[in-house]
């Protein structure tokens, strides 16, 4: 089982190497349903796994000139700010068990499967749809990378997951990026807040089983330079869709799982 774990792992890496995000959301199931992880926990585990391998992938691109350090630093620093405060007074006041529905116990740990869920299912949207060239060149909007930038702490601080598929349109659209830099920056930007959400985590207590993450992030590390190979061979928009068809597939699974055969 733990084999086909970290196969799944390797999965994460690939993603964020090829496309600049996605990966991120097959973390916590990964690790609630193969290795047994409670979800609340592996929100953290999920900060370092994804910051560790975006960190690998953004150092490649900072090589090849493809990150814009200044924007990148901008929406980081806003982003983190919310992934902060979400990370250390939103999430302890959610209580373990919140109400009832019927025999179905509405728990802390089920909320966080659901809406992860939830944010599969709308990120495999975004990723199997094809994309028009209908795109316009925008003014450098700073307001709007500000309020996305908060939102992205939230969902990063909330779930564990990077927000590359946020981030990227944010970049492309309101800070005028080309594809190939967004992608970097974006890798930039995720493994700056998902580390330093992750050093938060243990100066507030948080318990880690280190051999595990270590090896989870391994294995998604050789990914990641998997993804870097095959973006030289293969079109990212090419992969793209086949990717979000199988976020979609665990998107659904997930859903069914936790509130069907709860």
């Amino acid at each position: 089982m733990e084999l086909i774990g970290y196969f799944f792992s390797s999965l994460i890496g690939v993603s964020l190497g090829l496309i600049g995000g996605g990966g991120s959301m097959l973390t916590v199931p990964i690790l609630v349903y193969i290795f047994a992880v409670n979800p609340d926990v592996s929100t953290s585990y999920s900060l370092f796994i994804v910051g560790l391998t975006a960190a690998v992938g953004a150092i490649r691109n900072y090589q090849k000139q493809l990150i814009d350090v200044k924007t990148g630093l901008l929406f980081a620093i806003t982003s983190l700010s919310s992934l902060l405060f979400t990370r250390k007074f939103f999430m302890p006041l959610i209580p373990q068990h919140l109400f009832n529905i019927g025999d179905l116990q509405i728990g802390k740990n089920l909320l966080i499967m659901v809406v992860f869920a939830f944010l599969m299912i709308a990120s495999s949207f975004s990723m199997i749809r094809k994309k028009q060239n209908t795109a316009t060149i925008n003014e450098y909007n700073f307001y709007k990378m500000t309020l996305i930038g908060l939102g992205l702490g939230f969902i990063s601080g909330f779930l564990g997951a990077g927000g590359g598929f946020l981030i990227i349109p944010a970049l492309v659209f309101f800070a005028n990026l080309p594809m190939k830099k967004a992608i970097g920056t974006s890798l930039f930007i995720i493994a700056f807040n998902s580390l330093f959400g992750f050093g938060a985590d243990l100066l507030n207590g948080v318990k880690i089983e280190f051999q595990l993450l270590i090896g989870v992030a391994f294995a998604a590390i050789l990914g990641m330079f998997v993804g870097i190979y095959l973006s030289k061979n293969i079109s990212g928009d090419k992969l793209k869709p086949a990717f979000g068809w199988f976020v979609l597939a665990m998107g659904i699974y997930v859903m069914f799982k936790e509130i069907v055969l709860k």
